[in-house]
C-alpha cells in the first residue's frame, strides 16, 4: 500500500509531485489497515531549526503548507477501500517530466550502476567526475536515475558497511556495546574528503571526571611507528 502511492503524477497527466503518509490505524484484530490519509510531501511547515543562526548554509526549505490531501477508509461490508476526502489544488510548482528523475521515490541506483560507482571509486576515480562519465553515456543527467548526492551516500554507505569487519569494526562494535553498557560513554569519528577514517575520540564517566579535575588529553599517533 505504501508502494503505489510513492509517486503521484496529477489529473492532468503531466505533472508528479511527492507524497507522504500522514496517518494509518490498524485494526487490533486482523492488523489490517482501516483507514489512512497521504498528503504532499510540501504539507505543513518545517519546525524551526535551532542551529540556522550558526550555520553559514541553512537548509533550504521544503514545505510550503500544501493542502492537498487524500483519507481512504475500509469498507467492512465489501473489504475495499474508498476515498471519503480528497483535495487536488496544490500551492506550488509540480514536478514536469523532465524533472521526475530528482524526486526522491524515482531516484534510485541498480545493480549494474552500483558496480560502476564502486569500481570507479576503487580506481581513485572522484565522485563527481564518476557521476559526469556516467551521465554522458547516458546522454545527460535528465537520463540517469540518481543524482551525484545519492553516489556519495551510496559510497558512504559503502565504506561504513565494510567497516564492519576488521580492526575497525571491531573497535566500533566494542564502541557500541560500551554505549549500551553506560550512556556516558561518548565517542566521535572525523572523516577526511574521501571519507576515510582519520580521527577517533571516546570518553567515558570516568574520563570526563578526570578532564574537569585536570584538564589532560592522551592522544594515540598510529603513525609513530613509520613517521620518524
Amino acid at each position: 500500500m505504501d508502494d503505489a502511492w510513492s509517486f503521484w503524477v496529477d489529473y492532468r497527466g503531466h505533472a508528479g509531485f511527492e507524497v507522504r503518509k500522514r496517518y494509518a490505524n490498524e485494526s487490533k484484530c486482523d492488523k489490517r489497515v482501516t483507514s489512512c490519509r497521504y498528503v504532499c510531501a510540501k504539507e505543513g511547515c518545517r519546525a524551526r531549526d535551532r542551529r540556522d543562526h550558526v550555520t553559514k548554509n541553512p537548509r533550504a526549505e521544503t514545505r510550503t503548507c500544501c493542502p492537498v490531501r487524500m483519507g481512504i477508509t475500509l469498507d467492512r461490508v465489501t473489504g475495499n477501500y474508498e476515498v471519503f476526502d480528497l483535495i487536488l489544488e496544490h500551492n506550488h510548482v509540480l514536478h514536469l517530466p523532465q524533472t521526475f528523475h530528482l524526486m526522491t521515490s524515482q531516484r534510485k541506483i541498480s545493480e549494474v550502476q552500483a558496480f560502476e560507482i564502486e569500481t570507479a571509486d576503487d580506481s581513485g576515480i572522484w565522485p563527481k567526475a564518476a557521476h559526469e562519465l556516467a551521465s554522458r553515456q547516458v546522454g545527460g543527467p535528465m537520463n540517469l536515475s540518481y543524482t551525484c548526492r545519492d553516489q556519495k551516500n551510496y559510497l558512504q554507505g559503502r565504506r561504513q558497511r565494510e567497516l564492519a569487519y576488521g580492526q575497525a569494526g571491531s573497535m566500533l562494535k566494542y564502541f557500541q556495546d560500551k554505549i549500551y553498557k553506560n550512556h556516558s560513554f561518548h565517542y566521535a569519528l572525523q572523516l577526511d574528503v574521501e571519507e576515510h577514517m582519520t580521527n577517533i575520540f571516546w570518553a567515558d564517566a570516568k574520563m570526563i571526571i578526570d578532564y574537569a579535575h585536570f584538564g589532560d588529553v592522551v592522544t594515540f599517533n598510529t603513525t609513530f611507528g613509520t613517521n620518524e
